[in-house]
């Protein structure tokens, strides 16, 4: 029985990483569009150029990738 279990679960092992793969491009395009969205409005707000704006929507954008990059090799050491 615990065979069994253990065969059934590598048969989905590779479906897990695609769905951490989709939960962080979901994740990277909702955080990317709110900070550049906030980055907006604070530059209307203060009267600046796109400062704000473009600083946001890149450090949202690192942020994530590292995050993504920090799970991806934690996924690779589970497997």
């Amino acid at each position: 029985m615990i065979a069994g279990y253990h065969t059934h679960n590598r048969k989905y092992q590779m479906y897990t990483g695609v769905m951490m793969l989709s939960a962080w491009s979901f994740v990277m395009v909702i955080a990317s569009l709110l900070f550049l969205w906030a980055g907006y409005k604070l530059d209307e707000l203060l009267g600046t150029a796109p400062i704000f704006m473009m600083s946001l929507f890149l450090m949202s954008f690192v942020a994530c990738w590292t995050k993504l990059y920090q799970e991806a090799k934690k996924f690779i050491k589970e497997v």
